[in-house]
């Protein structure tokens, strides 16, 4: 099967003696045992029907053996890192989303240390994993990053770190699997926070790893029936639903991310603009080697208050998340990003006047419109 015809396909078996088209939800938390027999379905924290649709369908997208859910993309990421012991090292893009900054700050309590660096730039990788880079044992990418949108080149990266022995993870929410694929490129697991344009609605919560590996997959599965952090069967029903119809969402969403950068190229209230897209963009190149087309985020510097451009604006909602069929404007310095040390998020590029747009499925018509009027009201 191609790609779209997996979406749709794949976990989605009629239910024997119904012949249900959709499977049914299950929602049983306990299961009936035959005591001459082992159960296939013990208890819901362990194994769900539903669940189990939806991780061979997110294993199929990516083409691989194994999927697992999670309550939520931090979810998820916690469960990554749980393969780590202390003493053991983690690389990290620099530029990651506040909640895996959040995340990795608390692994010091474990005695896992956290380095951050630019992945995007080949040179740094090599002297990140040099001669004193033996004790790391993952190395963590964003690619693109939220918020700057910077592009790594997955490939590289993961010949550089399987060199060291160190397991590779790509956090692929921006991009999602419809436009890059990290597991073809070589890297162990791919994470997903499902709640963005895999499920798509801005109406559930989830979060997913896909990998190879069958250790991995024991580890994962040992740690999400002790620590409680799956999916429920109703989230996992909605995540399936929307994946049905991601890839036709996602062309829509780049269409207009597409048509409002070129609209923001042209006003003088709009600085740098960050968008893969771009031929001007450091990772272009890279981005169009490993994605199919450039995403659906755009960010870019605001010259004046982005608080009063987020107030005027109609059509997009000031709130945070992306990947949704309603778009999103946000400040990431207040919103995204404000935990994060604000000296560390000016380091990063991370200003006090960036904002971040999530385009949806809106008419790029009406969204140009809208933030145009909005940015031309804010002119001095």
């Amino acid at each position: 099967m191609r790609f779209d015809t997996r979406l749709v396909r794949i976990g989605q078996d009629p239910e024997p003696g119904t012949g249900d088209v959709i499977p049914p939800l299950h929602l049983a938390v306990t299961y009936e045992r035959d005591m001459q027999d082992p159960p296939r379905y013990f208890y819901g924290r362990g194994e769900n029907p539903t669940r189990e649709d939806l991780e061979r369908a997110l294993a199929a997208v990516e083409e691989a053996p194994f999927a697992t859910v999670y309550a939520s993309g931090q979810a998820a990421a916690m469960t990554a890192v749980s393969v780590l012991r202390p003493g053991q090292r983690l690389l990290s893009s620099d530029d990651v989303y506040g909640g895996t900054h959040t995340l990795f700050a608390m692994l010091a309590r474990y005695d896992i240390r956290v380095d951050y660096a630019d992945l995007s730039d080949p040179a740094v990788v090599e002297r990140a994993l040099g001669d004193d880079g033996d004790d790391i044992a993952m190395v963590w990418v964003e690619s693109p990053s939220n918020p700057l949108l910077k592009v790594v080149d997955l490939a590289d990266v993961c010949r550089r770190a399987h060199r060291r022995g160190a397991l590779v993870v790509v956090d692929n929410t921006l991009a999602g699997p419809v436009l890059q694929q990290p597991l073809a490129l070589g890297a162990d697991i791919s994470l997903y926070s499902t709640t963005k344009c895999i499920a798509g609605h801005l109406d559930v919560l989830g979060g997913a790893l896909v990998y190879h590996d069958p250790d991995l997959h024991e580890s994962f599965l040992t740690y999400r029936t002790t620590a409680g952090n799956m999916a429920g069967p109703l989230d996992c029903f909605l995540v399936h639903r929307g994946l049905k119809t991601m890839s036709l969402r996602v062309a829509r969403q780049v269409d207009n991310a597409e048509a409002v950068v070129e609209a923001l190229r042209a006003e003088p209230t709009v600085g740098r603009i960050h968008y893969p897209g771009l031929p001007g963009h450091p990772g272009h190149e890279v981005a169009r080697r490993q994605m199919t087309r450039a995403g659906s985020l755009v960010s870019f510097e605001y010259l004046h208050d982005p608080e009063k451009l987020m107030s005027r604006v109609g059509l997009f909602a000031s709130a945070v998340s992306l990947g949704g069929v309603r778009s999103l404007i946000e400040c990431p310095a207040l919103m995204t990003h404000r935990p994060v040390p604000r000296e560390v998020r000016l380091r990063l590029g991370v200003t006090d006047n960036l904002i971040r747009l999530s385009l949806g499925i809106e008419d790029p018509a009406d969204l140009v419109t809208d933030l145009v009027t909005a940015l031309r009201a804010g002119r001095p």
